[in-house]
């Protein structure tokens, strides 16, 4: 099994809150994320692809290809967007880190199955929200 990674970055607005709970709780809970004007960050994606060398052209997945799903299917709609408003896939969501990393895994695992004729899968992805906070997710089953 070879794996391969690429890696983008986008910046977006967004904050932190629960609309379950007091304007105090997500102040309590969330801190400075909780900015009711909202905060931003320069979110790092890194997308690993996880497949056996094609004999004919020895690419696991073409660089190129990985490179546009990505621009297509998520750096077109959360580039420059307020995670919160912007985004229909994030809607009714609280967009932490956590939830956009997986929200991108069930968008960009079938897109890359289609377009590598199955030859490879998606194998994870770690989102920086900055240089020091990160998540990670491989497609586990969540409760």
């Amino acid at each position: 099994m070879v794996y391969i990674s690429k890696q983008v970055h986008f910046s977006a607005a967004h904050k932190l809150y629960n609309p379950a709970w007091s304007r105090e709780k997500n102040e309590e809970v969330f801190g400075a994320c909780a900015n009711e004007n909202w905060h931003g960050h320069n979110f790092e994606l890194i997308v690993t692809v996880k497949g056996e060398p094609d004999p004919d052209t020895g690419f696991v997945m073409n660089f190129k290809e990985l490179k546009r799903i990505i621009e297509d299917c998520i750096l077109e709609k959360v580039d420059h967007k307020n995670l919160n408003v912007d985004v229909p896939f994030l809607k009714d969501r609280i967009t932490s880190c956590e939830n956009l990393v997986v929200s991108f895994w069930k968008i960009l695992q079938p897109e890359i199955a289609v377009v590598s004729n199955n030859r490879a899968a998606l194998h994870k992805l770690k989102l920086f929200e900055t240089p020091t906070s990160y998540a990670e997710y491989s497609g586990e089953k969540l409760s």
